[in-house]
């Protein structure tokens, strides 16, 4: 009798634990989709399907009847309807799904070393545009590929140097306009059109490169590099966040961070591998 006792409070203690989980569980992945959906116009959509159900329920109780059918109908509509409006939000989210370290397949394989001199490449390219003040927009692929982007601009292929960045954000060049995607340690392609940023929230005093920039971050694991045509003003857009007024150390510490102990930690276990 005690034995069977002992035996229900496990499980008793069991049902707690599990339940506990679950719990955390659903509260992370709500949490996880507020701060997915927060700056974006999925904020004012969800608040618009709030009043609809508001309003359906209060109809209900009141006896509109008129008014409840109509609701009525516009609930299938809405239900089709959601894939589509929130698709940018879902596609985001699925994106970083697979951007999990389950489904991981990073793009370059390069060591501390070679991710140290493109670094260095980057940053003294940067202090040149600066000086000069030409403006450029620089975008590091990381996990999430950009083939789609690299076809809107030129193809070009080759090692990135200063010479080389320099030369395509040169004014009045065919190039200069776009922006130049980083695959490894080579320029895919200059002159490519990235998406633009929808948030309501950014300040209208920045142009069309800063909204690319948070664009194609809010879409992808890209690391982006800005140089303001008109101010010579240095920033990083990174995770749909945009960091601004950056000197060169300060820049040197925000990509070695992004990318450089990233770059260890994959050398390292290809060395396992």
């Amino acid at each position: 009798m005690l034995s069977q006792l002992k035996f229900l409070k496990f499980y008793g203690v069991l049902d707690y634990l599990l339940m506990i989980i679950d719990i955390s569980l659903v509260a992370f992945v709500i949490y996880k989709g507020l701060m997915l959906i927060k700056g974006t116009r999925a904020v004012q959509l969800l608040k618009g399907l709030a009043v609809l159900i508001v309003a359906s329920f209060i109809s209900d109780v009141l006896g509109l009847t008129t008014i409840n059918w109509m609701l009525d109908q516009t609930r299938l509509a809405i239900l089709v309807a959601l894939p589509i409006v929130f698709q940018p939000e879902l596609r985001r989210a699925l994106e970083q799904l697979g951007r999990g370290k389950f489904f991981a397949r990073p793009l370059s394989s390069l060591g501390a070393e070679d991710m140290s001199r493109l670094i260095g490449e980057i940053i003294r390219s940067v202090n040149v545009l600066v000086k000069n003040k030409h403006g450029a927009l620089i975008v590091i692929e990381r996990e999430t590929g950009l083939n789609d982007y690299i076809e809107t601009g030129i193809k070009l292929d080759g090692v990135v140097s200063v010479e080389l960045l320099v030369n395509i954000f040169v004014p009045s060049t065919p190039l200069h306009d776009g922006a130049v995607i980083i695959r490894g340690d080579r320029v895919a392609a200059a002159g490519c059109f990235l998406p633009l940023t929808d948030s309501p929230y950014l300040s209208s005093q920045l142009g069309t490169r800063h909204r690319a920039a948070l664009g194609i971050t809010e879409i992808s694991d890209a690391v982006v590099i800005i140089v303001s045509e008109e101010t010579g003003t240095i920033s990083v857009a990174e995770e749909g966040k945009l960091t601004r007024y950056l000197d060169e150390h300060t820049l040197r510490e925000i990509l070695e961070e992004l990318l450089l102990s990233k770059s260890d930690n994959q050398h390292f276990w290809q060395r396992r591998s």
